[in-house]
């Protein structure tokens, strides 16, 4: 529906057009929706369409270009498309051809804001400095120029990486800053509080190599924008450019939102610009990586008189998934607001599944998947959207265990990735010290001062005496054409697989796998590493050692690896069902999706509500309406009682989330069987208006207040902020909030 009236249009004077006279009704405007249609015919003013998920958001910004150009308001030349991949401005181009009668498109101003602000960059090089055939740097270009810049400062780069100085810089540029921007202070410390002078003589840098990085690409046209002496420039892009189009508005950074609102503004203030921004802000969910929710939020402040559009009838889902996810982004403040409906039925209601634990989850998900192929179901057509990437390997485990072929999308699965792999070449090595391929991978992992000069020495070495690479430690150790320092790396890696090997069968294994990544300093490299990657490799790691408890020994271990890694490959080219996280899954869509791992601090995250409050909360709540929006027929929710983490099994909580979704749209099962007793106590607990499963013989749980202090046995001391049913919201002695359950705190004074 139209929410808001349009001003009186500005009309554009008629021009020549390579396109046949328009008909009265063009043929491309059959199969739309009263509402697309609108959205597609208010071509002139700033017009803001809230696209739903599933609601046809690319038909009708393809259709709306179509329209522009057989109505012969302008050129292809005199628009200005700009999407977020290269792929869907391909299918934009080509969907456009297409409604045209296949006419030969020419001189489009079609792309992502790069390509886009690349071309503007290359006519007005000269403004900042370089020359038109500048180069575009990639990332390892980029970290080794940094490296240079940083080394030149006196910068420890193994505290101050270049892949995180990098980021911290790209994070700047992303919002539109200069070094001339940046106050000293603004970097933190990172680069020993030098990053604001390391971000300047990096931008020197570059403009001495005639290159720039991506972000520059934005950023030196805003700086060329800007410049009054350069307002022609500007200009000469408004006058050029008599409609603009932007794609996925909400996922905009603010150098993106800066080049737009800089091109849309007209010389003359009551000429109102012809802008038409498309996006879900309920779908906003990269703020991690510099999108502003807030972009989509303020256009009609930007732009008044705007049109905003809503499209919100769905064709994608079953009206009990487009229910359950209305229901829970409604929970939102920042959201301009809409329902999703669709003219299909009910469908079946979102399966909610409280589980023992994450083992028990893969099976109940397997379980169900199997169900469905048996009734001809394509494999193709399911997925399981997790939150963490750690979660991954339960599922991986079971599929293989079962047969069930799968793939991993937008990264490699959880045996492939690079810190698994390294962690178990530590582990091959400590059970057959012959393995050189294993050994050769962590030789100088984390650095040891093993350089390839020594590796190649310590291989002839092996070879000329008949030795594996790990019995030639032993005698490079003596060798004196060795450096010292070399000879004693050397040694002490020696010292430590005999230590390690020496405790095979005195200690449980995943105690020593993980006494071997601590004592190598392999968990200490990745506890340094600043990049936005480290955590996960963490995670990764952590999650590896708890699946090592399933097996009776390190070498059952590695076997099964072997074995999942065979069963990969013969499944590569096999209908799989597809695993990958929610971020991941955003612009797709499947019959069936799985949903595991809705607890309190997984999903929503805790890093992210700690890092970034209500704001990080409103994002893992829209991440939770995408995944639930990529469903067609069946949506299954899993949350369990018990989840290994550090090593422990901790009580978890059910994701707040869960009691956000409307009742009567839910079918809610609580499954807390034990699959053994070496298992915790299941906790007694329910979820409020689903479930009333207290235990009538468990002990009563102390009724608890707001402003009530409380202990924790991992947590400490607290006091309760909010009480809702058995949950508390307790602020912690050390500045955290965390949602527990009553039953796992005790009370240190009375109501």
């Amino acid at each position: 529906m139209v929410a808001s009236k349009p001003t009186t249009p500005h009309v554009m004077p008629m021009i020549s057009s390579p396109f046949s006279s328009p008909a009265a009704e063009p043929p491309y405007l059959a199969n739309l929706n009263e509402v697309q249609l609108a959205a597609v015919k208010a071509t002139e003013g700033p017009v803001l369409v809230l696209a739903g998920a599933g609601t046809g958001k690319t038909r009708v910004l393809t259709t709306r270009l179509s329209h522009i150009l057989y109505q012969n308001k302008a050129f292809p030349s005199q628009i200005l498309a700009v999407t977020f991949t290269n792929k869907a401005a391909g299918e934009m181009r080509t969907r456009v051809s297409s409604l045209l009668g296949d006419q030969p498109v020419e001189g489009w101003w079609l792309g992502t804001f790069h390509a886009l602000a690349a071309r503007m960059l290359r006519r007005n090089a000269d403004l900042v400095g370089l020359t038109s055939d500048f180069t575009i740097l990639d990332d390892d270009d980029q970290m080794r120029v940094l490296k240079q810049i940083a080394e030149a400062e006196g910068i420890d780069v193994k505290k101050s990486p270049p892949k995180l100085l990098l980021a911290l810089i790209s994070r700047w540029k992303d919002r539109g800053m200069r070094p001339q921007d940046v106050g000293r202070d603004e970097g933190g410390l990172a680069a020993d509080g030098k990053l604001a002078t390391i971000y300047a003589a990096y931008q020197n840098r570059l403009r001495t190599l005639n290159a720039c990085d991506f972000g520059d690409l934005l950023l030196h046209m805003l700086t060329i924008f800007r410049d009054p002496a350069n307002q022609d420039v500007l200009s000469g892009y408004r006058n050029r450019f008599r409609y603009i189009l932007v794609d996925e508005y909400q996922d905009t950074n603010v150098a993106q939102y800066m080049w737009l609102r800089l091109l849309a503004q007209r010389d003359n203030d009551d000429t109102p610009p012809n802008i038409c921004c498309v996006g879900d802000d309920d779908q906003s969910i990269y703020g991690w990586r510099g999108a502003e929710v807030g972009n989509i939020l303020r256009f009609e402040r930007d732009f008044p008189g705007a049109v905003i559009i809503r499209l919100e009838q769905n064709y994608r889902s079953t009206q009990s998934i487009l229910a359950a996810a209305s229901g829970v982004i409604a929970h939102n403040q920042g959201r301009l607001g809409k329902t999703l409906w669709s003219q299909g039925d009910m469908g079946e209601k979102v399966r909610v599944r409280l589980l023992w634990d994450s083992d028990a989850e893969a099976r109940v998900i397997s379980d169900d998947i199997e169900a469905q192929r048996r009734q001809g179901r394509p494999l193709s057509d399911m997925a399981v959207l997790v939150r963490a990437g750690f979660q991954m390997r339960a599922f991986e485990e079971r599929f293989v265990q079962i047969g069930l072929p799968y793939r991993v999308i937008g990264g490699p699965r959880f045996y492939e990735r690079q810190e698994i792999r390294d962690a178990l070449a530590y582990f091959r090595v400590v059970m057959q010290p012959a393995d050189d391929l294993a050994l050769e991978r962590i030789i100088n992992t984390p650095k040891r001062g093993i350089g390839d000069s020594a590796l190649q020495n310590l291989h002839f070495l092996a070879r000329a005496r008949s030795l594996s690479l790990h019995d030639a430690l032993q005698d490079a150790m003596i060798d004196s054409t060795t450096r010292p320092a070399v000879r004693a790396a050397f040694g002490q890696m020696a010292n430590n697989f005999a230590r390690w090997r020496g405790l095979l069968g005195t200690m449980p294994h995943t105690e020593l796998a993980a006494q071997i990544l601590d004592e190598s300093g392999y968990t200490a490299m990745w506890q340094a590493d600043k990049t936005p990657e480290a955590p996960g490799r963490l995670e990764n790691l952590r999650e590896l050692v708890n699946g090592m408890a399933e097996f009776e020994s390190l070498p059952a271990f590695l076997e099964h690896v072997a074995l999942v890694m065979e069963n990969n490959a013969q499944n590569a080219n096999q209908d799989a069902v597809t695993i990958m996280t929610l971020h991941g899954a955003k612009g797709l869509e499947f019959g069936s999706v799985y949903l595991p791992g809705w607890e309190d601090g997984l999903f929503p995250s805790q890093r992210a509500m700690d890092e970034n409050g209500i704001t990080g909360l409103e994002e893992e709540r829209r991440l939770a309406y995408v995944g639930l929006t990529r469903a067609r027929h069946i949506a299954m929710i899993t949350s369990v009682a018990n989840r290994r983490t550090y090593g422990n099994w901790v009580q978890a909580v059910p994701s707040r989330f869960i009691d956000e979704l409307p009742k009567g749209v839910i079918d809610y099962v609580s499954e807390l069987r034990p699959a053994s007793s070496i298992r915790p106590s299941a906790p007694q607990w329910s979820l409020s208006g689903f479930a009333n499963s207290q235990s009538s013989s468990s002990p009563a749980t102390p009724q608890y207040v707001a402003g009530q202090h409380i202990r924790h046995d991992s947590f400490g001391d607290g006091r309760i902020v909010h009480v809702s049913g058995q949950k508390l919201d307790i602020l912690f002695e050390d500045g955290s909030q965390r949602r527990v359950m009553a039953g796992f705190v005790e009370p240190l004074d009375s109501a």
